[in-house]
């Protein structure tokens, strides 16, 4: 496979995106790190404009586009954090949106969505959704795939950039894995800048995509999601995501929905910060981890998204 995406690739992306996005906080924890036994950090990107890193990938995308191609608009699949990307990103570039969801999409994401001016429409089905979705392509609409794009992992990987600075002693680094855009684009940049850092996946059960397909050695698709987690919900990942998983990841933690909600509640309780189960479970990873992180290491966990409505947390 050809080299999907580079360092530089990254570094273009951080100049380009930097007036549209946030640049969201590290800190220290001594709370995890009590937990933990090593020195422990969290990456605040639930603090990003809509709740997650997804638009660093989507105003990326978008940018990088000639002036003339966004005649129509921009189109995406999806009831989650990318639907609410792609509808920012529009707004804030003047630019229609449409988003086909599923029809039981969580109401927050709906309204969220239509709050920043996008056109929500439901399918019946994922491949309604994505047929629909080509049909709006042919008409002349921009498809933001929510991550199987090289535009979308640069941008994304731009946080990655953002670690090294705040923590260049970092040793470890724990993030959770949908589709693998994200974890695409800071693998690049961690193993371009500092190849020693030990990049460790996380996935919950029910949403473990990549997990089954780096056990089988190849792409597996699951039938469905079934996980709380639904932004982790990628099927199945693309042929790219998935070599670079095989490059770049120690492995891949898969944890129970349960585990994540009480991450979630801990780091809520504790830490003072709402995350979505996707997000609480790098901590329910780390804790299944901890033999492999000794006192001298720096282990950042990556909070990548807070989309999620407290009635999840007490089921």
């Amino acid at each position: 496979m050809s080299e999907v995406l580079t360092l530089s690739d990254v570094q273009r992306a951080r100049q380009r995106i930097a007036p549209c996005i946030r640049r969201t906080p590290l800190a220290a924890s001594a709370t995890l790190s009590e937990r933990l036994k090593t020195n422990a950090y969290v990456k605040l990107e639930l603090f990003q404009k809509t709740g997650s890193f997804k638009i660093r990938g989507t105003f990326n995308k978008a940018l990088s586009l000639a002036p003339e191609r966004h005649a129509k608009g921009l189109i995406a699949v999806s009831g989650g954090n990318h639907a609410l990307a792609v509808a920012y990103t529009a707004r804030a570039l003047d630019l229609a949106a449409t988003v086909l969801m599923p029809e039981h999409s969580p109401r927050m994401i709906v309204e969220a969505a239509r709050g920043y001016g996008a056109d929500v429409k439901f399918a019946a089905s994922a491949a309604e959704a994505f047929a629909q979705a080509a049909e709006f392509e042919r008409d002349g609409w921009i498809y933001l795939h929510p991550f199987d794009d090289p535009d979308l992992m640069a941008g994304q990987g731009t946080l990655a950039l953002e670690i090294l600075d705040d923590v260049p002693q970092v040793t470890d680094l724990v993030l959770s894995i949908g589709g693998g855009g994200m974890m695409a684009g800071v693998g690049t940049v961690i193993k371009s800048l500092k190849p020693s850092v030990r990049i460790w996946g996380v996935e919950t059960q029910g949403a473990d995509s990549m997990a089954r397909s780096l056990a089988a050695g190849k792409i597996v698709t699951l039938e469905s999601i079934t996980s709380v987690a639904r932004s982790l919900g990628a099927p199945a990942p693309s042929e790219r995501t998935f070599a670079l998983a095989q490059k770049y990841l120690e492995s891949v933690t898969v944890v129970s929905d349960k585990d994540a909600l009480d991450a979630a509640r801990f780091l809520l309780e504790r830490l003072k910060v709402l995350a979505e189960p996707a997000a609480s479970s790098t901590l329910a990873a780390a804790a299944r981890l901890q033999g492999n992180f000794s006192a001298g290491r720096h282990v950042v966990l990556l909070l990548a998204g807070g989309n999620v409505s407290l009635d999840t947390l007490v089921i």
